[in-house]
């Protein structure tokens, strides 16, 4: 990973005509924020001493405790390439710290690094994410607002002229390697006019720090063809949904500690740990992986997104996948995760529940390698498969019961979570929407 100083920094900015910079952070909700600067307030950024009003922040603090810093992450300077008109505009992720220099406990990013010292305890160096997100491109009225018209009727793989988004992901996939991704893939997914492009995994505070520089690429880029690029995870009822498939492992100076050669399907005790921590509290990760009402939508039969609780090296119906390749590439696949998730969030937690396994040395079930969703109720209670939560408001009950998860969170965000997300499903509960109203006025 490319390590810069300040001097790096303020030589690039002057060497490449950079304008403006963006001070970037994330809200609890997953939001990307930022503080804009021009090039003159450069110095005092670097040294930490950007403030900006908390108060104004979804779950951060009240306004009575409203001064927080910004403290930039210097690796995370990043020259934004479609901005070179009138001068260019970069970019520094940011961490939040209060004005005592402790770091913001709310702070998303900050969490994660937080959950990465437990891993750290327990001997592991690395945790690594190689992320999946999926998306969906469609076209823009007269007005620059999205339309529910899709650009494409293409499926999965499919080549232009059928998928019409090819020139738009050609763009994107040139904007992120310009910005320094490693792209592994691009290519149209199963619904029309849906998109996935994969880029190289990396340890989990880069990686979520690439998912959020991606989502603002993937839209930018989008706009300036006329599309919206959307990552709600089901916009169109009767097609797949968007997921984001987290490619989990642990790393141990430079070992990947999931793979034995000896082992049954060349898996350590490790990774076995590591997949039942998972499975035990993914009922109550959902909440964060799949945080929005609409996520419940994608977790449904026949649409691929996984509903229930198991693991499997062979099939594509469980939560949890093992990938063919080994070595150093051994991995886990988490399924079950949207890209309307935080993240910084989803991944401290996905950790949490990991190393709960890891510390107990809990035994995963046995894997399930048959089509889960031909399989009737009564199979799968006997195969002991779990179904996940059908809704939000199920999933936060299930969260706040369980310590592990809750524990991964911090008190402050879990609360400040819990609230936002309580409030969301009431204002969804309480409208009345339009299914409603075709099923019952004529008949009632």
């Amino acid at each position: 990973m490319v390590k810069f100083t300040k001097d790096d920094i303020k030589k690039m900015a002057t060497e490449e005509n950079v304008k403006f910079i963006r001070l970037q952070f994330t809200d609890i909700l997953g939001t990307i924020k930022n503080v804009e600067i021009p090039i003159s307030q450069l110095e005092k950024a670097l040294d930490n001493k950007m403030m900006f009003d908390g108060s104004s922040i979804e779950g951060f603090v009240r306004i009575e405790e409203s001064d927080m810093y910004l403290y930039p992450d210097l690796d995370t300077w990043v020259i934004f390439p479609w901005t070179a008109e009138k001068g260019k505009v970069a970019r520094l992720i940011c961490d939040i710290y209060n004005p005592d220099g402790t770091p913001f406990e709310g702070d998303p990013r900050n969490n994660l690094r937080r959950v990465l010292k437990e891993m750290e305890e327990l001997g592991f160096t690395d945790f690594n994410l190689g992320p999946e997100p999926e998306f969906f491109l469609f076209k823009l009225d007269e007005k620059g607002e999205p339309t529910l018209e899709l650009n494409d009727n293409g499926g999965y793989f499919d080549l232009a002229p059928t998928d019409l988004g090819e020139n738009c992901r050609r763009d994107i996939v040139l904007e992120l390697e310009e910005m320094g991704f490693e792209i592994e893939a691009s290519h149209h997914e199963v619904a029309p006019g849906q998109h996935e492009i994969d880029f190289k995994y990396a340890n989990a505070l880069t990686a979520c720090d690439q998912i959020q520089t991606f989502k603002l690429v993937v839209k930018t880029i989008a706009r300036k063809h006329g599309l919206h690029a959307t990552f709600m995870p089901k916009p169109l009822f009767g097609v797949n949904g968007s997921g984001m498939h987290c490619n989990l492992s642990l790393f141990t100076n430079g070992k990947n500690v999931f793979y034995d050669p000896t082992g049954d399907l060349e898996l350590s005790d490790t990774a076995r740990y590591f997949i039942a921590g998972v499975l035990k509290h993914a009922p109550s990760f959902t909440a964060v992986t799949n945080p929005t009402v609409n996520s419940y939508k994608r977790l449904v039969p026949g649409y691929e997104a996984p509903c229930y609780v198991a693991w499997s090296a062979r099939n594509r119906s469980p939560l949890i996948r093992i990938p063919a390749s080994r070595g150093l590439s051994t991995r886990i696949e988490v399924r079950s995760v949207d890209p309307s998730a935080n993240p910084y969030l989803a991944m401290a937690v996905l950790l949490k529940a990991g190393l709960d396994g890891v510390k107990n040395e809990l035994t995963p079930p046995a894997s399930v390698d048959r089509n889960i969703y031909i399989m009737s109720k009564e199979e799968r209670e006997e195969a002991g498969i779990h179904d996940l939560p059908a809704t939000l408001a199920l999933a936060l009950d299930v969260m706040a019961s369980d310590n592990v998860i809750v524990s991964g969170l911090g008190d402050h965000i879990f609360e400040h979570f819990i609230e936002a997300k309580e409030i969301e499903w009431d204002m969804f509960r309480t409208q009345v929407h339009p299914w409603e109203r075709e099923q019952y006025m004529k008949m009632y």
